[in-house]
């Protein structure tokens, strides 16, 4: 599917190069839902952008993961217990937002070992860490 046009409400089309971004914390699922995550999207076909450590050799990081996060149909946060007290990931969240807002992505929360209400209200294992980021 990857290379479809991606929805805008803009006359500007976007260009899709991935079919799924997904935003996690490594520490907290790299070695278990995320990577059979990956594993059944690769399975099926799906073309998903995978951060992997050889984006940090030489590359900005930052912006291969904002363009990527752009150029994807659907969104997937995979909040965990400490997804929230690395800033990075909550800035990936914020850039998903954003192209949520402006060119009407897909985002599909998913929660890994943590409640859904203590994401919304930023309550639980994630109420420091969010503290944390707000000033």
């Amino acid at each position: 599917m990857a290379q479809e046009t991606c929805s805008s409400s803009s006359s500007s089309i976007q260009t899709c190069t991935y079919d799924i971004f997904v935003s996690f914390y490594g520490k907290d699922t790299r070695l278990s839902f995320t990577d059979h995550l990956f594993a059944a999207l690769n399975q099926s076909g799906i073309h998903s952008f995978r951060d992997d450590r050889k984006l940090r050799r030489g590359k900005d990081i930052r912006i291969e993961l904002e363009k990527a996060i752009e150029t994807s149909r659907i969104a997937v946060i995979v909040f965990s217990r400490n997804y929230a007290a690395l800033r990075w990931c909550l800035d990936e969240l914020a850039k998903i937002m954003e192209c949520e807002r402006r060119l009407q992505q897909i985002m599909l929360p998913v929660f890994y070992d943590v409640d859904p209400s203590d994401v919304q209200n930023q309550k639980g294992s994630l109420e420091k860490a969010f503290a944390r980021h707000k000033d």
